[in-house]
């Protein structure tokens, strides 16, 4: 083999490692048993996940970004306990201009330095709240928030 083999060899070899270090990040895994599936949104600091039922409902939401939010999330619309990637979180009642929003949630947890996770829930009843919610905490964000910062 020629050395201008070997060096084109090489080139080719570092290329494609460029090109795959340089892909979008992607939605953590969804467990087959929820029987959901993500609809996916990447753009240069950030990932936009939204999980949707078989009949097309939107029922989780997971924006990951390398800037925070900046969402007003005032302490009277505190609802439960939280906790993703061993970050404790409250979970919110949005503010919808006054409206009740029953069986919805969100919440900004911050990953670490300039990794944020924007999460929301949109359930039917109590009882999908708290199975979303349950999802939401299970999820790996960790390789596709440290995707986005690189």
């Amino acid at each position: 083999m020629n050395s201008a083999t070997r060096l084109f060899g090489l080139f080719l070899l570092s290329a494609s490692g460029a090109a795959m270090a340089q892909q979008s990040p992607s939605c953590p895994t969804l467990p087959p048993a929820a029987g959901l599936e993500w609809k996916q949104l990447a753009g240069a600091d950030y990932l936009s996940c939204k999980a949707l039922t078989a009949d097309g409902r939107e029922v989780l939401g997971v924006m990951l970004s390398a800037r925070s939010p900046g969402l007003s999330l005032p302490r009277d619309h505190r609802e439960e306990k939280g906790q993703l990637a061993e970050e404790d979180f409250y979970w919110y009642r949005p503010d919808l201009g006054g409206r009740e929003v029953g069986n919805r949630r969100v919440a900004v947890i911050e990953l670490g330095k300039k990794r944020f996770a924007q999460v929301w829930v949109s359930a039917g009843d109590a009882q999908e709240l708290r199975t979303l919610q349950g999802l939401a905490q299970r999820l790996d964000l960790e390789p596709a928030s440290l995707a986005l910062t690189r």
